[in-house]
């Protein structure tokens, strides 16, 4: 909500009159004046005080302090939470699953909210803060969205859903970490901005994902990784900005200040940044990834913790409003400015979420843990499934150095830790079931709520919680914003070789070989497909970085690209590429660098290569012909071999001994 505040002290009168100002030098007084907020769609009476306007949300025929928009969000937090019930705080620190009809994954895919569903957990459980993994039609969503928001106006207490979710405007998908991205901009992996390295774009781009997100209803944002690549091997690189932490500092700050709308905390029109994950996710043993039972420990061999922690400096100068803990759980005594962490996951330890993070560096906004981190890791969860069993997320859970504790037990450890809000899950009982029991306070539960509250109420959720579906349809992906997404790809890419510069391609180039290419797209540039090799002027290869499936029966170990970065006989895209380098004149390939790859068996077979990050084939081919040039550089070393890959440091960046390309590299044209 905008206010016209003058740089003055205010007073208040009675708490519920107008305000009034003290003039400067003098003892009279001036009447305070405001924005009158447009609230839209309301099923609330509306109340007057003077020349203003306010909701009734609780339906009690008065002007209370939580419903005056000319109150701060924190008095407005206060006057709310004194009228709530347990039940109801409780609630507010659940951070649940948007259900969806006719979901068989029952994680939240489809079209359409499952209202009687979601009618129980707001209405019922006091539940509103959803992930959304919903996709597709944006004016649908932000009808759906608009459906979901209705339900809460029926509450007790009138208090707005917040929706967040995983990334999407990029081009990998994996449940669990990032969502489709139909409809909205399409941009390059984090990593292809950090290549590109240019402030300026990284936070245009988290101001048109801020529009986007809005434009549907969504506020929350479960990103930046602030994580370092610092192991080449592991499966969630793609979501960082790369292995240089001042590189990552600089890119987390500027992706926040673009979601939040600046670097003054949250405000109406800010999307919350959840930046995470707190905080040495990346130094994991040998590349396995936590969401894993066989990848939950993180490993510091050189002691490099500190230099986890220096991308998150950037997010705190930003003033992110809010933090998500990693599942790691460090596999050694690790100690930081004299703190030993607990060997327990970062949403459990004490030491890393209130002596580190609310201690040494002041952060005072939301910590929403992980998904899962309560719930319990049956057999499968730990072992895998046997033959036969395809792996699902049924008996899954994150719970690591609390495996054997009970549900009531990691619930309490991690609120007593710092915990505000719980992903995934809506068990509020659990919560206030340890009041109970005594075994936390009521007053530790109103200071998590009120962190959840104030944002809502800094967003202006209270006032707006709707959105218009017309301009939802108007905003996500229009014109300005896939070009600039286009832009960022073509910029994104680095040229690694460019042998008898073969790009850009010469006008004698006519005819070409595709493999992972959109014939159709090629014809476009005025290029005749050919179906072999031999027939081609130029042979055009779109290849991923290798990697195994070497937990085939754990649902996410399904799902990551673990194990090798170098290509073998065998290999699909290796046989693509051995075929075309000996048939065609010509080879150029471009490899999808998730990991960093190994590519001295490519190098010496292909003219050209390139990498890239996430690039259409139009942005693609763009680069290729010379209408733009490549202007990436490596946001990560490739390494030369395996062999180095096994003996780096987990926790140290840029460390193989000979790595075929370092660090920065990049060419152009």
């Amino acid at each position: 909500m905008t206010r016209n505040l003058k740089p003055m002290a205010l007073a208040v009168a009675g708490g519920l009159a107008a305000l009034t100002l003290a003039a400067c030098g003098n003892n009279d007084t001036v009447a305070q004046e405001y924005t009158q907020p447009v609230f839209g769609t309301t099923s609330y009476t509306i109340v007057q005080d003077g020349a203003y306007r306010f909701k009734d949300m609780n339906r009690n025929g008065k002007l209370d302090v939580y419903e005056d928009w000319r109150q701060s969000p924190e008095a407005r937090a206060d006057d709310l939470l004194s009228k709530m019930t347990l039940d109801e705080k409780a609630g507010l620190m659940m951070h649940g699953t948007a259900p969806t009809v006719s979901d068989p994954s029952g994680i939240g895919l489809g079209g359409a909210y499952d209202l009687t569903a979601l009618q129980g957990l707001i209405v019922k459980q006091y539940i509103n803060t959803f992930i959304t993994r919903m996709a597709g039609d944006t004016a649908n969503m932000a009808a759906q969205y608009n459906k979901v928001q209705a339900l809460s106006e029926t509450t007790r207490l009138g208090i707005p859903v917040s929706i967040s979710t995983d990334p999407r405007h990029h081009f990998q998908y994996t449940v669990g970490a990032s969502a489709s991205t139909n409809g909205f901009s399409q941009w390059p992996e984090t990593l292809g901005l950090a290549a590109i390295g240019d402030d300026a774009l990284v936070r245009r781009f988290g101001d048109i994902a801020r529009q986007e997100y809005l434009a549907v209803g969504i506020t929350q944002a479960l990103s930046p990784q602030a994580d370092l690549a610092t192991e080449p091997r592991w499966s969630r690189i793609n979501g960082t900005f790369g292995e240089d932490a001042d590189l990552a500092k600089r890119m987390v700050q500027q992706y926040i200040e673009g979601f939040q709308d600046g670097n003054t905390g949250l405000h109406d029109g800010s999307v919350v940044a959840v930046v995470k994950h707190w905080v040495g996710y990346g130094a994991t043993r040998e590349g396995f990834d936590g969401h894993n039972y066989y990848g939950r420990y993180m490993t510091f061999p050189s002691n490099n913790f500190a230099y986890h922690v220096k991308p998150f400096e950037g997010a705190f100068a930003a003033k992110a409003a809010s933090v998500m803990p990693t599942y790691a759980l460090p596999d050694s005594n690790i100690t930081i400015d004299g703190i030993t962490l607990e060997q327990t996951a970062a949403g459990f330890s004490k030491t890393l979420l209130t002596d580190l993070l609310r201690g040494k560096y002041g952060f005072e906004g939301v910590i929403l843990s992980d998904w899962g981190i309560t719930s319990d890791c049956d057999a499968y969860c730990r072992n895998g499934t046997p033959a036969g069993v395809a792996p699902s997320f049924n008996g899954f859970g994150t719970p690591w150095g609390m495996e054997d504790a009970t549900k009531a037990q990691r619930y309490t450890k991690a609120v007593l830790a710092g915990m505000d809000q719980f992903g995934g899950v809506t068990e509020a009982q659990y919560l206030t079931q340890a009041v109970a029991r005594g075994d936390l306070t009521e007053a530790r539960i109103n200071a998590s709520a009120k962190r959840i509250l104030v944002q809502k109420f800094k967003q202006g959720l209270f006032e707006h919680p709707f959105v218009d579906t017309a301009k939802a349809a108007a905003t996500v992906g229009k014109a300005e914003f896939i070009e600039a997404g286009l832009d960022a790809q073509r910029r994104s890419l680095v040229l690694l070789e460019n042998k008898d510069k073969v790009l850009p391609l010469a006008a004698t180039v006519k005819k070409v070989y595709l493999y992972g290419i959109d014939a159709s797209v090629a014809a476009k540039y005025g290029y005749t497909v050919v179906a072999t090799p031999q027939e081609a002027d130029v042979a055009l290869l779109r290849v991923s970085t290798a990697y195994e499936t070497l937990h085939p029966n754990y649902i996410f170990g399904s799902m990551q690209h673990e194990g090798r970065l170098n290509y073998i006989d065998g290999d699909a895209d290796y046989e693509a590429i051995k075929n075309a380098a000996r048939l065609a004149p010509k080879t150029i390939v471009t490899v999808y660098l998730d990991r960093p790859a190994i590519l001295g068996n490519v190098q010496d077979k292909a003219s050209a290569v390139i990498g890239n990050f996430g690039v259409s084939d139009s942005a693609l081919f763009d680069v290729l012909t010379g209408k733009a040039k490549p202007q990436g550089k490596l946001p990560f070393e490739l390494p030369s071999s395996m062999a180095e890959v096994q003996v780096q440091k987990s926790d140290v960046p840029y460390d193989t001994a000979r790595p075929l390309y370092k660090f920065g590299y990049g060419l152009s044209y």
